[in-house]
């Protein structure tokens, strides 16, 4: 066994680089298109205060909606999908929160409940009780 030097300790290493959710599918691994991952990165989410969260998710949504993969769950392909649709805070977000997003359902629900302002919801809940 070959021993290591000190700067080949201390030289970075990729065994720390955080990924995304590690999806459990039936038949091994799929391949997501170059072009479907080009619309999902055509209208990236920041994490800033005036982008709408919930807009962000339906675009989302509404993309992996419009093909499928009879060996696939839907819910497998939006998981590995939506990080692509992040940049800046929000994949930061995405990947220290990954834990948290072992379904698209659980995923979107800890987005929404991250980035979708509270003056929203308060304005929602105050549209709804003066119906």
């Amino acid at each position: 066994m070959a021993q290591k030097t000190i700067s080949e300790y201390s030289a970075p290493s990729t065994n720390y680089v955080v990924i995304g959710p590690q999806l459990n599918l039936r038949d091994g691994t799929f391949d997501l298109k170059p072009a479907l991952i080009n619309m999902v990165k055509s209208q990236q989410f920041c994490g800033k205060p005036q982008e709408d969260a919930n807009a962000h998710l339906q675009h989302i949504l509404e993309l992996c909606d419009t093909f499928t993969n009879k060996n696939v769950a839907a819910d497998a392909i939006r998981l590995r999908l939506f990080p692509f649709s992040l940049l800046g805070k929000a994949k930061q977000w995405f990947y220290s929160n990954k834990a948290e997003c072992t379904s698209s359902d659980k995923c979107a629900n800890a987005f929404l409940k991250k980035f979708f302002p509270s003056g929203n919801t308060s304005a929602l809940r105050g549209k709804i009780s003066s119906l």
